[in-house]
């Protein structure tokens, strides 16, 4: 579990910086898209940490409590009424995750920056992703890894495009010179 709130941190980290190297060409969708995907992966880091560091604290205490929020990530409710949480979860899951995802994916896609099949691989599978629910419970968990491999592509293609910047030389100014000097 602390593996996937790194995860998650590290996400919002990626996509922070994905999205300030295309701030301008995105435009307005991808900033809609930056905004509900981060929003998607905040939310799953909250519940991520909450199911990391909090309820194991809460499991001898609040027992009920802690099978009905861990309902919630399963899908098996438990008795406990936990308010607006499987609301939220749910939500963040179809508008955050999947409309974020397709939009920005969209929006990176136009922008033209980075490449472009993995901006296409994002949008695609960011769509689709949530059709994983047909699938058997134990080969769910790897419908998310196209979305992680398009972000992964993305951000090998940022990291590397600044170490070419970074080495390419400078106009105007040629390789320096030795010049010999007045010093006896």
């Amino acid at each position: 579990m602390p593996l996937k709130t790194a995860m998650c941190l590290l996400f919002l980290l990626g996509l922070t910086g994905l999205y300030a190297r295309q701030v301008e060409e995105s435009g307005w969708l991808g900033l809609a898209g930056y905004l509900l995907f981060s929003l998607s992966w905040a939310i799953n880091l909250a519940f991520i940490f909450a199911e990391t560091f909090i309820l194991p604290v809460l499991a001898t205490a609040a027992p009920q409590f802690v099978e009905s929020f861990l309902g919630i990530v399963n899908g098996f409710p438990g008795e406990m009424n936990i308010g607006a949480l499987p609301m939220i979860y749910a939500l963040s899951g179809f508008v955050g995750y999947m409309l974020g995802g397709l939009l920005f994916g969209i929006a990176t896609l136009r922008a033209g920056i980075l490449p472009r099949w993995a901006a296409g691989l994002l949008a695609v599978a960011a769509a689709l992703t949530p059709a994983a629910a047909l699938l058997p419970h134990e080969i769910q968990r790897l419908a998310g890894m196209p979305v992680g491999l398009a972000v992964a592509w993305l951000g090998f293609a940022l990291w590397s495009e600044r170490g070419e910047q970074a080495s390419e030389s400078v106009p105007g100014r040629g390789s320096p010179q030795l010049r010999q000097t007045g010093a006896k």
